[in-house]
Order: C-alpha cells, then structure tokens, then sequence
C-alpha cells in the first residue's frame, strides 16, 4: 500500500459570511479572519516537512508552483496536498442536506435559513435583527452571502468525502488522499436538526457523513469532536439516525422483508462541561453532555469532561491516557462490535481549536484547555485507529477555534499529525511560543525592515501569502444529489435528553411520517455568488457573542 497522503481543502467562498448588524466587530469572535489564522497554520506545517521526504524537482520550480493551485507542491512534499475547492451544493435539494436537515411534507428549515439570509440587509436597513425572535441573538448572525458560504462549505466536505473514498480504491496509486482536513465556516456541531445555534445553521460533520452513506455505501461511522464545547446538534442528529436504523434492525430480525440497513454512527466528544451549551447548568444539556451508552437502543456516545491540567507531563502522562483517549477506546469497542475492519467505515474529527492553550481567556474562562501538542497526539492515535478499521480513511472539519493563535498552532500541530511521516520527525518545539511570534512577525500584512528569518518562516511566509493571494468565489462544482429522505419517526418516538439542542422557541418542523424517494439527478449545484460589499447599517441591534466575557486581548 501506498503511504498515506493529507489533504487540506480551502474553500474561500467561506469568507463571504459577515456580520453586517454594525461596522462594530470587535466582540465578533466567528470572523472571516479565523480562516486566514488556519491558513498560516497549514503553511507552517508544510514548511517544517523535512526535505527527506520531499519531491525531487528543479530548485527554480518556487515561481512555477506559486502559480499553481497545488500549493504542497511549492513546499516540495508529497505528504500534504492543498486542494482549492469551489464546490457548492443546493442546500434546498442536496440528498445528504435533506437526510439531516430535510423533511417529508415540505422542507421548512432550509428554505427557512435562506430566507433569513435572503432578506438579512433589508431586515438590518429597518432598525431589526435578521434572526427572527425566539432564537438566540447572541450567537448568531446572516447576511445574503452566507448562503454561498454555507453551500461552499458542504459542497466541500462532501468533495472531501469523494476524495478520500476514492483513495481506498487506489491504494497503489501516490497521490491518494486519504486523510483530510476541510478549513470551512461557518462551524456546524452546535446544529440540530432545525435547531441552529452556537454559530451553526447546518450541521457540516453530519451532512458529510450521510453524504457517505447515500453516494458511497458508508454504514459505519465513528465522529471524534474535540471542540471546547459539546456538539450538542451532532449528538442530537446521532441519536435519531441511530434510533431509526436500530428500528430497522428490530424489524429486519422480527421477519420484516426488504429492510436496507440503516448507517451506524458512534459519537465521542471531550469538551468542557462549564461552558457553552452547559454553562448555565441546564439539566437537559449537562445530562446530554455527560451521556456514556455503549450498545444499548443502538446507540455509542461517549462524552469526557475536560479537566485542568498542571503540566505537560501531567496532561500527556495521567489525563491523556486514563482519560481523553477513552474516546478512541470506546470507537474501538463500536466497530469491533458491529462488524470489525471494513470498507464500510469513515472516521472523522470535529476539529475544534478553542481548547488549546493559546485560545482567549475570555472564551475558556475554566481554565480546561489542552496543550497545542493534543492536536498533533490525538491526530496521531486517530489516524493510527483509522488505518486499523477505515483504511486510513479519516476526514477532519474545522469547527470553533477563535484566538488567531490557538487557530494557527493547533492548525500547525493538527496537520502534521495527519500527515504521514516517520516517528520522531515532528518535534512539539516546532509551535512553541517563541516560534509562533515569529511566524506572525514574518506574515504581518505591514512589514517593515527585518533582519534574517529562519528558512522555515521564510518558507512558511511564501506558503501563506501563496494560499492568501487566489481567494476565489464558488462556482458551481457539485456533488451529486439525490432526493432520497431517510426514515423517521412520528412524535413520541423518543424521549430521551440526549437527543440534545436547546428546545426551539419557535416553529418545529413537521414530524417525519416516512419515507420518500426520487431517481438521482445529477448536477444540482446552486452557482449563485454575490458581493459582500453592501453599505452597512449603523443601529445597534444585538451583537453576536458566545458567551464572552470582557473584550479579549490579541492572542
């Protein structure tokens, strides 16, 4: 088999997602800017590959390279690949979008969140909010171009799923990607079904997931999230696709003919318990947030609690070990109960970044955060389980990660971890303090005289300038799309907490009262793009925060 190769997938359409309510954006923690911060990150990781493992190529191809859209190729590696994404799905009729978010008698939220999106300027022009009353003002926020942004990054992580799929039926080939990382926002693990919050409007992990299963047969799914706070939404969309292919099951063995399985998903979480969506103690999310089933109803979910650590001895020696790598155990135990290895399982990670070290104090007020090495020990033992049981089939998705810093440090460390490279090649010295100043000193977007740099900023600082210098908008590249609804329930079906969110003020959708399906279309794209630069309002109206405290210092 062919070593295995990393991916990192750009999508700039995603930076078309503004706040526009007021020219006020120094409390806006989820910014367009948080895609930048994990740019710098991903061209430090490249830069730090050693030439050892590198591609031969004429020293005179640095010009060349930076004109192309395979910008590894600059840094001479074969381990990590940037792919330029201008995917882009129609969120009203996508297959894997109604799976998660859709209905059965007339889709209502997506259409809902469009035209939220659609009528956001002329809503703000008026002296009112674009999110309607009923749901929370303070961690969310529209403007028109959000929907490009929102497609671009689904569009997205379904291109990566097609990626790394395919590289399983390729293993001989080089230039298989079969480890991704997706850079996308805005993030979706906070997303219920039609419960958008903590910044989330769709629930980006869970459609890249039914993606999987519709278009590529996938039926075992193991989601790690590593995101400071729970993902409430992911865990509450778990349950109910669990709880339907349970059903099937019980019905397939109770003689029932022509039951198709349904997927099984296992969800482990390490978050912290004090903050957002548990912060205010609310029963219902502390008890989703702390549920550990493993089997029982058909259901695997797993959540740790984050603790205080006192050194980097302590958190790698005691805490890692006994108690975050429980989540990695406890997929093992899912997939070696339900089938073992098998080309019906995909990994992926919920790649929040706001427990590390180096994120606002303001946002991790608990004091519960990881050192920025997790990010490259966790990748490790991920990718390690995922060539066990998955072919090394493992997809990434940014989710939170707010401080420049921890963004560009836990980047750095995470996508080394998924590259490919020989034990003890990486050393956790590479994203220490001193050298992060560094690289933001080198990258600055005013830069003065300097003296000498070291090669690997010199380098890490083309890299980046290279990745920040072809944003593109989307256009219009589309997976396929079927209109296939899966299976559900009428009310009354499940009862349980952990089927967590917070409960919406607001209008549900219509239960689910079966099954619909139509033949696959091809091509169902929206390449629709616009301009973000209308004139914003100056009326105060609610600012978005999640939760902050006082105006955080730059990291």
């Amino acid at each position: 088999m062919a070593p295995s190769k990393a991916g990192v997938f750009i999508q700039d359409a995603c930076y078309q997602h503004q706040y526009i309510r007021s020219k006020d954006t120094s409390l806006i923690v989820e910014r367009p800017e948080r895609l930048r911060a994990v740019k710098l990150g991903v061209a430090a990781a490249i830069s730090r590959i050693p030439s050892d493992v590198a591609n031969d190529g004429d020293p005179d191809d640095l010009a060349a390279a930076l004109s192309r859209l395979d910008i590894a190729k600059e840094a001479g590696t074969d381990k990590v690949e940037i792919i330029r994404s201008t995917a882009s799905v129609d969120i009203l009729h996508h297959s894997a979008i109604k799976f998660v978010h859709g209905d059965l008698d007339g889709d209502v939220y997506m259409p809902k969140i469009k035209s939220w999106a659609d009528e956001s300027r002329d809503k703000i022009a008026k002296g009112e909010s674009e999110i309607p009353e009923g749901y929370s003002q303070g961690d969310l926020y529209l403007c028109p171009e959000s929907i490009v942004a929102i497609q671009g990054a689904l569009g997205t992580v379904c291109e990566a799923v097609d990626t790394v799929v395919a590289s399983s039926k390729k293993k001989d080939e080089p230039s298989g990607v079969s480890r991704a990382f997706v850079a996308i926002r805005p993030p979706g693990h906070h997303c219920g079904e039609d419960t958008p919050e903590g910044f989330c409007f769709v629930n980006n992990v869970a459609v890249a997931a039914a993606h999987a299963h519709l278009q590529h047969g996938i039926n075992r799914v193991v989601i790690f999230d590593i995101d400071l706070h729970h993902g409430n939404g992911t865990q509450s969309i778990v349950w109910q696709i669990n709880e339907e292919s349970y059903r099937k099951t019980l019905e397939s063995e109770g003689g029932a003919p022509d039951i198709k399985p349904g997927p099984r998903i296992y969800y482990g979480s390490i978050h912290d318990i004090l903050s957002y969506p548990c912060e205010d103690g609310k029963p219902q999310l502390v008890q989703a947030a702390s549920v550990s089933i493993h089997g029982a109803h058909g259901q695997y979910i797993e959540n740790v609690h984050l603790q205080t650590y006192e050194s980097q001895e302590h958190f790698f020696d005691v805490l890692y070990p006994q108690r975050y790598a429980g989540i990695l155990r406890k997929a093992e135990q899912f997939l070696d109960e339900t089938g073992g290895p098998g080309d019906d399982v995909l990994f992926f990670i919920s790649c929040g970044m706001d427990a590390c070290e180096h994120e606002y104090e303001s946002m991790s007020r608990h004091n519960r955060k990881v050192p920025t090495s997790f990010y490259h020990r966790f990748t490790q033992d991920a990718c390690n389980l995922s060539e066990r049981y998955a072919g090394g089939r493992i997809i990434s998705v940014l989710e939170g990660g707010y401080s420049d810093r921890a963004l560009t440090s836990a980047t750095f460390a995470h996508v080394l971890g998924l590259a490919d490279l020989s034990p003890g090649t990486v050393q956790e010295d590479w994203w220490c303090l001193d050298n992060l100043v560094l690289l933001e000193k080198a990258t600055k977007k005013r830069r003065g005289a300097s003296g000498p740099v070291e090669p690997w900023v010199e380098k890490a600082a083309g890299l980046f300038a290279s990745l920040e210098s072809g944003m593109v908008k989307v256009s219009g590249v589309t997976p396929p799309m079927s209109m296939t609804l899966r299976e559900r329930k009428k009310a009354g079906g499940s009862t349980s907490p952990i089927v967590g969110g917070s409960p919406p003020k607001k209008e549900k959708s219509p239960v689910r009262k079966g099954r619909a399906s139509l033949p696959v279309a091809a091509g169902d794209g929206d390449s629709s793009s616009s301009s973000s630069n209308g004139v914003e309002p100056t009326k105060k109206l609610p600012r978005v925060i999640l939760k902050l405290g006082p105006n955080p210092s730059v990291a």
